[in-house]
């Protein structure tokens, strides 16, 4: 059972870390996007990555509670993501930014599908829980975000 907690709390820094990464890539397009649906994405943007940092939150405090430490600093947080960082160079148009964040919205989705596996391996319900409640709002984000491009959910996975 041990290692299967360390493998739990491993798991959710991940995410910690992975959260941190996706909000400033948030806040990126929220700033810079532009275009006809400039109105529409620039609040689009803005309530997903409060929302990301509210998850961001609630992962931190649920790693401290089953005795881990969550990631704290940018270079942990950028070692540890699997969402990686790419700094505004040029110009992209607003539905490749939206095409970014379906990609890391999935990237997230299957994050959050293996911790929700080790978690169950580890009697951890509390955690499980809150991961599939989380996931379920991952899945319609992309359902969403895609639409949004004219896209079924799982087309150009």
């Amino acid at each position: 059972m041990a290692q299967t907690t360390t493998e739990v709390q491993t798991a959710l820094n991940n995410l910690v870390a992975a959260h941190r990464v996706l909000t400033s890539k948030l806040y990126q397009y929220h700033f810079y996007v532009q275009g006809t649906h400039f109105f529409t994405l620039h609040e689009k943007f803005e309530e997903l990555y409060n929302e990301t940092t509210e998850k961001f939150d609630e992962l931190a405090e649920r790693l401290l509670a089953i005795g881990g430490k969550p990631y704290s600093t940018l270079q942990e947080f950028l070692d540890h993501s699997s969402i990686k960082e790419k700094p505004y160079t040029e110009k992209i148009t607003d539905m490749d930014m939206v095409t970014s964040v379906v990609s890391d919205l999935r990237i997230m989705r299957d994050e959050l599908a293996r911790a929700i596996v080790l978690t169950g391996e580890a009697s951890d319900d509390v955690t499980q829980d809150m991961l599939i409640g989380y996931k379920t709002d991952v899945d319609k984000h992309i359902w969403m975000l895609q639409a949004f491009l004219g896209k079924d959910p799982l087309e150009g996975e």
